[in-house]
């Protein structure tokens, strides 16, 4: 967690991405970096997934790069495997927690509500995914949940665009912020790394003007 802790003070930004080509990895990784980002979640939605992680990790060293959409014990145990320094969950069942907290390893697990959000953090848990953020009530739920839970960070993901993230990462409690604009599909399948890497500093000097 120390590592990402550390990544996440330099900038708040999680970049959420999908990725179909393994020869879109390490072009993707020095967009993001070169762009400011220090932190990068490949979701694990995509037969590349595994080795998309493992070359972006050998590439770029300096990106804090973790597996996102990890649901069960194997797929926590694949991302580990393949180098992937964290990992986070849309959700949290029980069977993903006991797993994850038998694993030791850094992790942001999922949730919605304050009573999930709650139960994380008895078990251990530093930091968790509201998601989907907007959906469950984005800002006005964040600014409702700092009073009464004052020790739980989230990383809010889901629906939030540019506009608002300097609001976000504003918010005291917000740790992290995931988002999917960064890396629009239709630019990565383009090959178009430049338009991506302006997205990721465009997002970098929204999150560090506050």
């Amino acid at each position: 967690m120390q590592t990402l802790k550390a990544a996440l003070a330099k900038c708040k930004i999680v970049p959420v991405v999908v990725v179909h080509d393994i020869a879109h990895a390490v072009p993707l990784a020095n967009a993001l970096a070169n762009g400011g980002l220090t932190v990068v979640e490949v979701t694990m939605r995509t037969p590349a997934a595994l080795d998309v992680i493992s070359a972006m990790v050998k590439a770029r060293p300096d990106l804090v790069t973790g597996a996102g959409t990890v649901l069960n014990a194997t797929h926590l145990q694949q991302a580990r495997d393949a180098g992937a320094h964290f990992g986070v969950s849309p959700g949290t069942s029980p069977a993903l927690r006991e797993a994850i907290l038998a694993s030791g390893w850094t992790f942001i697990p999922g949730c919605a509500t304050p009573s999930e959000a709650m139960t994380l953090a008895d078990a251990g848990f530093e930091v968790v995914k509201l998601f989907p953020a907007e959906v469950v009530g984005g800002l006005n739920m964040l600014k409702s949940l700092a009073s009464p839970l004052p020790h739980i960070k989230f990383m809010p993901t889901g629906g939030v665009r540019l506009d608002k993230v300097a609001e976000y990462v504003a918010q005291p409690n917000v740790a992290a912020l995931g988002g999917t604009w960064i890396v629009p599909p239709a630019l990565l399948e383009a090959g178009d790394f430049s338009g991506i890497e302006k997205l990721a500093r465009e997002a970098y000097e929204a999150a560090n003007q506050v």
